[in-house]
C-alpha cells in the first residue's frame, strides 16, 4: 500500500499522535476521548499502519492493570447476590442461545460472513456476544465516580462473573489444562498480611506505583506459569490487598497509568485485520443486539428486586460488546471454528457499541428522570431496604459524599452546630463504618432522582454541602436540586479552576476549591499558630 512508507517512518509516533487528535476532537463534542482511539485504531489499520510493538505492550498492560484495580475495589460479597450470579448465568444462557440460534439461521439462509457456520460454531458467536466490556464499563464508573454505589457493584460483579466464564472457556477450547501445582494457588490469602506490611511501609510515593505494578504483573505471571489466564491472577492479587485502609490510596496511585495503557487497547481494535464490506455490515448490523441484552439485563435484575434505577444505569454500563468476547472468536479462529473475518465483525460490532453506549451513559440520570413513570413499570414489590423513605431527623445540614473531605467537614460542622446535620454516601459499607464511629450518615444518592422522594416530605435541610468524589458527581447532583425546586444553600467541592465556573452557573451557591483553598486554611492555621507562639514568649 501506498502508506507503508508513513508507518515505516512514523512508527509508534503515529498512532500515538492520532490517538491524541481524534481523542481531543472527541472530547470537543462531548464524546469520551476512548471514541476518539477507537477511531485512531480503525484510521490506522485502513492505511494499513501498524502501532508497533509498544501498542501491543500497553494494550495487554491496560488490561492487566485494569483487572488489578477492579479487584483493588472489589467487595466478594457482591458475587455471592442473587442480582448478581443468578442474573449472570440467566442472562449469559439467555444471549448464547438466542444468538447463536439466530447465527445458525442466517448460515442456512447462506447469508455473507455467516454461511458456513455449524451448530457449534454458531453458538461460539453466540457466546462471544453475550459478553459485555469490563474496560468500558470500569472507566465509565471510575470517571463518574460510580465504582462503589450498588448500580456500579451488581455491574462490576456480572462483569467478574463473566470473566470468569471466558476463563473457564479458555481453558477447555485450547485444552490448555493447568499446571499441577495449579491448586496451590488457593493458598495465596495466607500471603495477605505480608502484603499489606509491604503496603504499609511503601510510602506515598514511587515506590507506591511499583509496588502496585509488581502486584498486578506478578500476579499475571504468576497464574500464567500454572496454565492460568494471567489477568485473573492481576484481578486476585488486587482482591488479596483490597479494603485495607491504604488500598484506595494505592488505586489512585494506579489509574494513571491504568488509563494511559488502555489508549493502546482501544487501539489495537481497530487493527485486528482488514475490514471489508460484508463483515462491516454485519458488524454493524449486530449493534442492536446490545440493546437486546440491556433491556434483558434491566427485566432480570428487577425481577430480583432491584430498584427500576440502579437496574437501568446497571444496564447502561454494560450495554456494549467485550474485549472478551474478541478474545473468544480468537480463540474459534485459532481453532478453525470460524473464519478471520469474524475478528473484524466483533471489532465493527465493539466499537459501534462503545461509540453509541458512552453518551447513554453519561445521560444515565438524565434518561431516569426523564423517564422516570415508565422505568418504574418494571420495579416489582416489596420494595429493597434502601427504597425506604428516609428519615432525616430534623437536620437543617445535609453533607453528600462522606470520603476524606466530607468527614472533615462533617465533624467541623457537629463541633459548631451540634447533632443538626446529617451525611449522605451511596457506599453501604462507608456508611456502615461511620455509623459505628457514631456519625448520622444515610445511604443515598442526590443525583438519584428517586431520593429526594425518599427523603421525607417535610425536611428540614436548608444547607446542601457536596463533598462528591469528582465534578461530574456534584453536577449531576445540582441537577437533581433544580429539579425538586431546592430553595435552601448548596456548597460545592472543586479541584480545578474551571470547575469553579460550571459549578456556580449550575446552581452551586458557592464553591470551595479544595486544593487552594487548603494552601489558604494552612497559613492561615501557622499564623494563628504564629500568634500564639508570641503572645506565650510575651
Amino acid at each position: 500500500m501506498e502508506f507503508e512508507w508513513i508507518a515505516i517512518a512514523l512508527g509508534d509516533v503515529a498512532w500515538i499522535t492520532l490517538a491524541f487528535a481524534f481523542g481531543f476532537l472527541a472530547s470537543q463534542i462531548g464524546l469520551p476521548p476512548l471514541v476518539g482511539f477507537l477511531i485512531t485504531g480503525f484510521v490506522l489499520g485502513y492505511f494499513g499502519m501498524a502501532g508497533g510493538d509498544i501498542l501491543n505492550k500497553l494494550a495487554d498492560l491496560g488490561i492487566t492493570i485494569l483487572l488489578f484495580t477492579v479487584g483493588l475495589k472489589l467487595n466478594l460479597r457482591s458475587l455471592l447476590r442473587p442480582e448478581v450470579w443468578a442474573v449472570t448465568t440467566l442472562h449469559s444462557t439467555t444471549v448464547t442461545v438466542v444468538a447463536g440460534l439466530l447465527a445458525f439461521w442466517l448460515s442456512v439462509l447462506g447469508l455473507p460472513v455467516f454461511a458456513g457456520l455449524g451448530l457449534g460454531s454458531a453458538m461460539v458467536v453466540g457466546f462471544a456476544l453475550s459478553f459485555s466490556s469490563t474496560v468500558f464499563a470500569v472507566s465509565s464508573l471510575q470517571s463518574s465516580g460510580e465504582m462503589k454505589s450498588l448500580h456500579g457493584n451488581i455491574a462490576v460483579g456480572i462483569l467478574i462473573m463473566q470473566d470468569l466464564a471466558a476463563v473457564v472457556f479458555l481453558a477447555a477450547s485450547t485444552g490448555k489444562l493447568p499446571t499441577y501445582w495449579a491448586p496451590a494457588l488457593l493458598l495465596l490469602p495466607l500471603a495477605r498480611p505480608l502484603l499489606i506490611q509491604l503496603l504499609l511501609r511503601v510510602g506515598h510515593g514511587e515506590l507506591m506505583i511499583l509496588y502496585g505494578l509488581v502486584l498486578a504483573l506478578g500476579g499475571a505471571e504468576l497464574f500464567e506459569i500454572a496454565g492460568i489466564k494471567g489477568d485473573l491472577g492481576a484481578l486476585v492479587f488486587g482482591v488479596l490487598v483490597a479494603g485495607h485502609s491504604r488500598s484506595d490510596e494505592l488505586a489512585k496511585s494506579m489509574f494513571g497509568f491504568k488509563d494511559l495503557f488502555l489508549v493502546g487497547f482501544f487501539l489495537s481494535i481497530g487493527l485486528v485485520g482488514e475490514i471489508t464490506l460484508p463483515a462491516l455490515l454485519v458488524g454493524i448490523a449486530l449493534v442492536p443486539l446490545m440493546l437486546g441484552k440491556s433491556a434483558l439485563f434491566l427485566v432480570l435484575m428487577t425481577r430480583f428486586r432491584l430498584r427500576a434505577r440502579t437496574s437501568l444505569l446497571a444496564a447502561l454500563n454494560l450495554n456494549n460488546f467485550s474485549e472478551f468476547g474478541l478474545i473468544v472468536i480468537a480463540i474459534g479462529v485459532a481453532n478453525g471454528w470460524l473464519g478471520t473475518e469474524w475478528l473484524v465483525v466483533l471489532a465493527v460490532a465493539l466499537s459501534v457499541s462503545f461509540i453509541l453506549a458512552a453518551p447513554l451513559v453519561a445521560a444515565d440520570d438524565v434518561l431516569y428522570s426523564r423517564f422516570r413513570l415508565f422505568w418504574t413499570r418494571f420495579q416489582r414489590e416489596p420494595r429493597l431496604p434502601d427504597d425506604d423513605y428516609l428519615d432525616t431527623q430534623a437536620a437543617t445540614i445535609a453533607i453528600f459524599g462522606m470520603g476524606r473531605v466530607g468527614t472533615g467537614a462533617y465533624d467541623s460542622m457537629q463541633e459548631r452546630f451540634g447533632d443538626t446535620l446529617i451525611g449522605v454516601d451511596f457506599n453501604n459499607d462507608a456508611v456502615r463504618k461511620h455509623c459505628d464511629a457514631g456519625r448520622n450518615v444515610l445511604h443515598g444518592d442526590p443525583s438519584d432522582a428517586d431520593f429526594w422522594e425518599k427523603v421525607d416530605a417535610d425536611h428540614r435541610i436548608e444547607l446542601v454541602m457536596l463533598a462528591l468524589p469528582n465534578v461530574v458527581a456534584n453536577l449531576d447532583a445540582l441537577a437533581q436540586l433544580r429539579r425538586v425546586n431546592f430553595k435552601g444553600r448548596v456548597t460545592a467541592t472543586a479541584r480545578y479552576p474551571g470547575e469553579e465556573a460550571e459549578l456556580l452557573e449550575s446552581g452551586a451557591t458557592a464553591v470551595f476549591n479544595i486544593y487552594k483553598e487548603a494552601g489558604a486554611g494552612f497559613a492561615k492555621h501557622t499564623m494563628a499558630i504564629e500568634s500564639d507562639s508570641e503572645r506565650s514568649a510575651l
